[in-house]
């Protein structure tokens, strides 16, 4: 285990995703986030929803993931927002080392 993870969410457009990477960014949570425009298809209120969405890949350490998670419900407007970690099992100690020293 490397101690670090990948958070993702998503939003409904690119302003709502940078108030997202806003307030994650100045909490210091995360070293860096990705938006990339995505179609979502899922089952809402019992109906097939077919969206537009933003998805935000949130770069983090393990131990800083419950606060990452608050930040993100706090800036969400979702009533159910996506918050998943995944945990990063191998990469480059390098690019640790740089998420380490950017954040909290």
């Amino acid at each position: 285990m490397t101690g670090y993870c990948v958070v993702l969410t998503t939003s409904d457009d690119d302003a709502h995703a940078e108030r997202i990477v806003d307030a994650v960014l100045e909490a210091k949570l995360a070293a860096c986030l990705q938006l990339l425009p995505i179609k979502s298809r899922y089952v809402w209120e019992g109906k097939i929803a077919r969206d537009d969405e933003v998805l935000i890949l949130i770069k983090a350490k393990s131990a800083d993931y419950d606060d990452l998670a608050a930040c993100i419900r706090d800036a969400h407007t979702y009533d159910v927002p996506e918050i998943v970690r995944l945990d990063i099992v191998a990469g480059a100690q390098s690019y640790f080392d740089w998420i380490a020293g950017v954040t909290r």
